[in-house]
Formats: structure tokens, C-alpha cells, sequence
């Protein structure tokens, strides 16, 4: 996984910091809209960065979109 994709990963679950559009998607559990926005390495990583949100990223942070955007609203706690 490429460095700064994890960076946002962590920024977003640690400072409630939006995404760009490949993070959002796979943090809404959209597959197709991740797919569209994913670069190259992004596309060959997808299964490790969800991996890695699963295994490191708090539940109440991804999932859905309204999940998404009650996490950048502050509406769950870790």
C-alpha cells in the first residue's frame, strides 16, 4: 500500500479529515465508485487497503456513506 494512501487512512480515522474521492468510495463500501477514482496502484492494493481499514480503522468510521459523514461530523466516538 502506498505510503500516502495510508497516511489519509490514518488522518481520516485519527483528525476526522475528509479523503479524496478513491478513499471515500472504499470507506462508503463503494466498490465501483472506488474502482472509477483508483490509480494503478491503488487498484492492485484495493484488497489490502480494505485489509487494513478492517483491521485498523475504527468500525463506526466506514462502512456506508452516512457512516462516512457522521465520522467527519464528529457524531461517533472512538
Amino acid at each position: 500500500m502506498k505510503h500516502s494512501t495510508k497516511e489519509g487512512l490514518d488522518r481520516y480515522a485519527k483528525y476526522r479529515i475528509t479523503t479524496g474521492g478513491f478513499l471515500y468510495a472504499i470507506l462508503s463500501n463503494n466498490l465501483m465508485k472506488a474502482m472509477r477514482h483508483a490509480d494503478a496502484e491503488n487498484r492492485e492494493d484495493i484488497f489490502e487497503i480494505c485489509q487494513y481499514v478492517y483491521d485498523n480503522l475504527p468500525v463506526a468510521c466506514y462502512g456506508s456513506e452516512d457512516a462516512v459523514k457522521a465520522w467527519l461530523l464528529g457524531r461517533h466516538k472512538v
